[in-house]
């Protein structure tokens, strides 16, 4: 019975580990860069279009894979990565399965071009409650194409049903939007620090990046979701801002970092826990992120009923600057909030959207702080008191 009593944990543990790796893993989904073509080819090998099956997905609707370089009347089809996307036709939709862990956050990662139509969307959707629609007209980048990321968390399922769908009805059915590269994370709401009412400030914890993503991901809007492809915060206007890697761009701490694209059209913003009448110091670091980025950068921050610009003016080799503004609390709760007071776009191509970064976010007592200090400066001077008392005393 004893020996059994000792090999019951080592049970436990052995299962635990297998249950948890039935759980999609971080990265690329089996598949997920379309790469891996059907069996017995394509009904059309010259495009893959009228395709039947595709490994790793199921399909609904006119689903086209495509090939790098393929022309299309006398455009270019866009391939985000690799030799192989595919092209969803009119409310056209593919699906993949996903181990998930009960109650989780998971972020989805995915790159998407335009093809011909002017308003063309994806809509992506985990069950039949959560989805969102990501708006694909506006071109970030010189290339054509963009990453994007979108949060769900997973009910009391152990597995669902990852689908991307074109909401869209053309006239052309050539026209549909272009997908690649998808991958998924599992994220962790970090806890807030002891000095920091902001939760995830350094912006560590985000969506997965590829290595070789040098255009970064881009945070739609999340204002109506529960979630948050970048856990404490949201995006609460209709352009996206850049989530960027110190592989690609000039973080100014640690590995991640927030690139404001978008103007006043794209803000980030949390809500950070305060005590009504207290006075705060909101700081943060505010930089350029090392992508030709045209000047004036400059930043707006809000703290509550305060607001103030940061111009970020680069002094020597430095690349970013602290920034502090100091407010005072009228609730239990006080929004902070960022959002580029330009509209930039990079030196080399003129078409690139840019912005200042924005990293190391904090919000601490500045009330506690100097109660702390006075406190201190009371007891050396108590002390320093008694001291002299007792000498008196005893001379």
């Amino acid at each position: 019975m004893g020996s059994l009593l000792l090999f019951l944990p080592l049970l436990l543990l052995l299962l635990s580990t297998q249950w948890s790796s039935a759980a999609v893993e971080d990265g690329l989904l089996e598949n997920g860069d379309f790469e891996t073509v059907p069996p017995g080819g394509f009904s059309n090998p010259g495009t893959g279009e009228g395709a039947r099956s595709l490994p790793g997905w199921t399909m609904n609707g006119t689903v086209e894979v495509v090939r790098s370089g393929q022309k299309q009347g006398g455009m270019i089809l866009i391939v985000p990565q690799g030799e192989h996307a595919v092209r969803l036709g009119n409310d056209a939709e593919i699906k993949h399965a996903l181990e998930v862990e009960k109650g989780s956050v998971y972020a989805v990662t995915f790159s998407a071009a335009r093809t011909c139509a002017q308003l063309e969307a994806i809509n992506v959707s985990v069950g039949p409650s959560s989805s969102a629609t990501v708006d694909l007209q506006t071109l970030y980048s010189v290339e054509g194409w963009d990453a994007y990321t979108w949060a769900f968390q997973s009910g009391e399922e152990e597995q669902v049903e990852l689908g991307f769908r074109n909401p869209g009805m053309e006239d052309d059915p050539t026209c549909g939007p272009i997908l690649d590269n998808v991958a998924v994370k599992k994220l962790f709401t970090p806890d807030p620090a002891q000095d920091n009412a902001v939760i995830n400030g350094d912006f560590e914890e985000g969506p997965w990046m590829f290595t070789d993503a040098t255009l970064g991901v881009l945070l739609p809007t999340n204002l109506e979701e529960d979630t948050s492809s970048l856990p404490g915060w949201i995006v609460e206007s209709n352009r996206a801002v850049r989530y960027v890697d110190s592989d690609h761009y000039t973080v100014p701490q640690g590995k991640r970092a927030v690139e404001l694209l978008s103007g006043k059209e794209g803000i980030i913003s949390q809500m950070v826990a305060t005590a009504p009448e207290r006075q705060y110091s909101l700081t943060f670091t505010v930089g350029s992120a090392g992508d030709s980025c045209q000047s004036p950068l400059a930043v707006m921050a809000f703290a509550g009923d305060q607001a103030q610009n940061f111009h970020y003016s680069p002094v020597g080799n430095s690349t970013h600057m602290p920034a502090n503004l100091t407010f005072t609390a009228r609730a239990e709760q006080t929004r902070v909030a960022f959002y580029s007071v330009y509209y930039n776009t990079r030196s080399d191509d003129h078409s690139s959207l840019c912005g200042p970064v924005v990293d190391e976010v904090k919000v601490w007592s500045v009330s506690a702080a100097a109660g702390f200090s006075r406190m201190k400066f009371g007891l050396v001077q108590f002390i320093f008191v008694a001291f002299t008392v007792v000498n008196l005393v005893l001379g």
